[in-house]
């Protein structure tokens, strides 16, 4: 099975959908799933990942190749995006072959909140402050624990090596983020 993930940033990004994913498919029953970025060109930022024209590109260039295509971008406190997302794969299973499916799931409110969510935390943070009341946890909650940890100066951030030891705990990351538990539930080839 192949999977092409379509982020805003593939270079921040990839370092915690990676891992992430990777446990997911293990748990779907496939772990030995080839999981790859999409980076030529990198999209970088909301607008571009989710611009129809170029995710139209990507789906032509990698119809044959690609099983599942997953778009993962940030919902940045953007009550619409769910349903920008769903019109996204909406026109997406237009061009789709049989053995193929095309997935579009928002991070609430970031991605570097699934990292966060498989890890201890501070006691002092309050998740629901986290992941509801913040519109940009990486700022305020991911960066200060990388920094932390000792791993902010570390390629990523503190990305690669937080969202490994987070995809260790899974089962928390989807008990604490339900879309990542909806993506799961939603993946069907």
């Amino acid at each position: 099975m192949n999977i092409l993930v379509i982020s805003e940033d593939f270079q921040y990004d990839w370092l915690i959908l990676e891992p992430v994913i990777q446990k997911m498919m293990s748990v779907k029953g496939k772990p030995k799933a080839r999981i790859k970025p999409y980076q030529n060109p990198s999209p970088f930022g909301v607008s571009k990942a989710t611009n129809w024209e170029r995710i139209e590109e990507v789906i032509e260039q990698y119809k044959g190749m690609v099983n599942l295509f997953l778009l993962c971008v940030d919902r940045d406190c953007k009550p619409g995006r769910r349903q920008q997302l769903d019109r996204i794969e909406a026109m997406a299973a237009q061009l789709l072959q049989d053995d193929q499916q095309f997935l579009a799931e928002n991070a609430w409110q970031e991605i570097e909140v699934w990292v966060l969510a498989g890890l201890d935390l501070p006691t002092e943070w309050r998740w629901q402050e986290i992941r509801e009341k913040e519109c940009d946890p990486k700022e305020t909650y991911f960066e200060p624990l990388a920094a932390q940890r000792n791993l902010f100066n570390e390629p990523g951030g503190g990305r690669k090596t937080l969202a490994k030891e987070a995809a260790k705990r899974y089962g928390r990351i989807c008990k604490l983020s339900p879309e990542v538990t909806e993506l799961e539930k939603r993946i069907n080839i």
